[in-house]
């Protein structure tokens, strides 16, 4: 569990893992999180669903577990479209650096619903501060940022047809710079 006590940069632990997500739509609009850094106060961004992949999990698995999880919606595996893309980011926060290749997938929905926290971890409600459903055509216009900053060309992943994984290279989404 992390402490979320700001250190110096350049004092930040490290960590990387593999991860999943999950860009969730339904009706025009994607289903995102608001995410922040507590070391930080008044951070706040927009973050897809998901989550590190477990030892033994598949990354199909975890974005599963992970949409059952964080919105307390319960879905097949099968349900998912993808994988949609694929990059590596890093992820500077005021008490750790966060390393991760995370894999994309797409998850229609027949229509927008309330998630649920009751399956968070104790560090998701800490930092976890609420969610939303936003217009994909308003994706660019939030006041606080959407990550990735692809997502809406994402989106449009939704017509998937099998043939390749989009990869979307090396990211940064800091709220203390690392690179």
């Amino acid at each position: 569990m992390r402490t979320f006590q700001a250190v110096p940069a350049h004092l930040r632990p490290e960590r990387s893992r593999r991860a999943a997500r999950v860009i969730v739509i339904a009706d025009g609009a994607v289903l995102l999180l608001t995410d922040t850094d507590p070391g930080l106060p008044g951070s706040r961004w927009w973050v897809t669903p998901g989550g590190g992949i477990d030892p033994g999990e598949t990354a199909r698995e975890a974005a599963a577990r992970e949409v059952a999880e964080e919105l307390g919606l319960v879905i097949d595996a099968a349900a998912l479209v993808g994988p949609v893309a694929v990059r590596d980011v890093v992820h500077g926060y005021s008490d750790q650096i966060l390393r991760q290749h995370e894999t994309f997938f797409v998850l229609p929905v027949d229509g927008r619903f309330e998630p649920s926290q009751d399956g968070h971890t104790p560090d998701e409600l800490v930092t976890l501060a609420g969610w939303g459903w936003i217009e994909i055509a308003d994706l660019a216009d939030q006041p606080d940022p959407v990550w990735p900053e692809w997502l809406a060309e994402a989106v449009d992943l939704a017509g998937w047809d099998g043939a390749s994984v989009r990869d979307y290279g090396r990211n940064e989404e800091s709220t203390v710079p690392v690179e």
